[in-house]
Parts: structure tokens; sequence; C-alpha cells
């Protein structure tokens, strides 16, 4: 499998990242065995970074990779991790070092590569309060906040690298970006969703715009992990799975639902399953470092394997996504 740089760590990193989280849900709802069969599968094709989060299965999805981990021998892969804090409780540096602790425990490791932060940012005088999920941008890389504290437990050697989620309020998630403060994000980007990669979103664009967002990565030497590249599930099957979660303005299930057909009809049939080519839609994006695919059995590892292999879709379906993005009422008006 072919490798890219993860911007200014020094890392070479897999065009596929094995996803451990809920939504793909294959750690977290299969048996010990199965799950090992998986990431073993990953890791003889190619795949060489496996990323969780606490939060994914109150860490099951951790424990699972710890105990596979122990028990193999050879290169382990790279793992990253994430943590997310309660704004409303007092100490954040107590809390993040308590979830990295935990964290570590489960893995069964001394560190992970990247440590990321997982709250949604929020604009300082957003409209959205602080909540179990968002945070102020000026709480994250203000003085004594939370990218200051990220950076102590990576000198006490808990990770290598920080990241953070790049969700929330668009122009939040820049300020963060634009701050030099990490390394790594994690980017919202999929064949229904494109804005990350574009200098400016369609005129009219109805959902979430971080337009320019990959831009601005780029201009600070950041590893860049592309997220929900089969959009929770919607660009992957129209078998629903029950955790189709939008994370994103305007991108309700059966918002998602419609933009996913539209898609499909745009492109047609001839670029493998649907599944192929979601994950070839983001193989084309040289600016992402990898691609994190959320798996709910082997197969869906396994097309994904071979959709890198074949590479990105062709410019002719690029360019009917372009014309799709630009015209349709399902992404405009």
């Amino acid at each position: 499998m072919r490798r890219r740089r993860f911007g200014r760590t020094g890392l070479d990193i897999s065009v596929l990242t094995f996803g451990g989280g809920w939504v793909g849900g294959l750690l977290i709802d299969s048996d010990q065995e199965t799950s090992n069969a998986a990431l073993e599968h990953a890791l003889d094709a190619g795949i060489n970074w496996v990323d969780t989060a606490q939060s994914y299965g109150d860490g099951v999805s951790e424990t699972v990779i710890g105990r596979w981990l122990a028990s193999r021998n050879g290169t382990p892969p790279n793992i990253s991790t994430k943590f997310r804090v309660e704004p409303s409780e007092p100490d954040l540096a107590g809390q993040m070092r308590r979830s990295v602790e935990g964290s570590l425990q489960r893995l069964q490791l001394g560190k992970v590569q990247v440590l990321y932060l997982h709250n949604q940012i929020l604009a300082d005088d957003s409209a959205t309060d602080e909540g179990p999920r968002g945070i102020h941008v000026s709480r994250v890389v203000g003085s004594g906040g939370i990218a200051d504290a990220m950076e102590a437990l990576r000198a006490e050697g808990l990770c290598d690298h920080i990241g953070f989620t790049g969700l929330g309020e668009a122009p939040a998630v820049v300020q963060v970006v634009d701050s030099g403060r990490f390394d790594a994000v994690q980017v919202y980007y999929n064949m229904i969703n494109p804005t990350a990669g574009l200098a400016e979103a369609p005129k009219g664009w109805n959902s979430a715009d971080f337009s320019g967002l990959l831009a601005k990565c780029q201009a600070q030497d950041m590893g860049v992990m592309a997220i929900r590249i089969f959009a929770a599930g919607h660009l992957a099957t129209r078998v629903r799975h029950g955790r189709e979660w939008p994370i994103t303005d305007n991108a309700s299930n059966a918002a998602e639902e419609a933009r996913a057909e539209a898609a499909w009809a745009a492109i047609g049939s001839g670029h493998g399953t649907p599944a192929q080519a979601a994950v070839r839609f983001g193989v084309g994006c040289e600016t992402l470092s990898t691609i994190e695919v959320g798996m709910a059995q082997l197969d869906h590892l396994q097309q994904a394997v071979a959709a890198e292999a074949i590479g990105a879709l062709p410019d002719s379906a690029m360019a009917k996504l372009a014309a799709l993005w630009a015209e349709n009422a399902a992404f405009v008006g």
C-alpha cells in the first residue's frame, strides 16, 4: 500500500487508516478473535495506522486493540487515540490526564503516536453554548488552555505528537489550525461534502462548509487524516445499520441519503462498489495524508484495500461530481 508523509511529524503513513470507531463498529461489536483477524489483515495489506478513542464503545475499542497488541509479535502499527473534556467541569488538564492514562492502560502502551482533542471547536462568540461535545476556541489555544496541557503530556512522553478533530464551527477550526499549535488534524471529507478541499464552496451550499481548510492545514504542514469517507455509511451501502450519526450541519440521515443517491447516479456504476468509489474519491486528494476507514465487517476492509490499489477516480467522474455539487438541489439552494 502506498504511503504518504504525515505532515511535519516525520512519519510516513499508509493511505488507509484502520478506524476503530463506533459507526463502523467492527472492533466494538465483534469478538476478540474476529477483531484480531481484521487487524492482522489490515497490517498484511500494508496499513500501518490504527485510530481509536476512549469514547468508542466507552473504552471497548481501545481494550480490544490493547489485547491484540499484547498478543502479537512483530512491528506494531502506529496508534492514535482521542480524549474529550467536559468544559463545565474544573481542571481541564486533570480531565485530560485521567482520560489519556486510562487510554494507555487499555491499549497496554506507554505512549501513542498522536493524541487528539475530540471536542468540536466553537467560536468564542458562538450562539452555541459549550457542552459535552463543544469547546470555545480560546480555551483550546489560549494561555493555560488545552494546547498547553497537551504539550505537557507530550513532554512527559505520553504521546509523540498532538492533534485535534476539525469539527464544529469552520472559522473556529481554521483558527486552531492557524495557531500552529497542533501537528495533526482530522478533517471531514467525502464525496458528498468535499468542501474542505475546495477554495470556495459552490454558491448556495446547504450543509457544513469547511472550504479552504485543507489548504490551511497544508500551510501549517500538518498531518491530515480524513474522516467520514463513507458519510457514516450512506456512501458505502443502502443497507442501514442504525449507527448513522450525522456530525455536521444539515446532515440529517434523510439529507445524506439524498446526497448519496445523487452522487451514485452522477458517476454511474463503473468505479467499483459504492464503498470503493467513496474510497477512490478520497485517494485522489493528495493533500490528505491518510483516509480513515471504519469497518463493520471484514469485507469492508477488503473493499477499501482493493479501492486503494485501483487508485483515484478518473477525471471524468470528478467532473460529474463537481457539476453535481454546483447544481443539484440536494447540495445547493
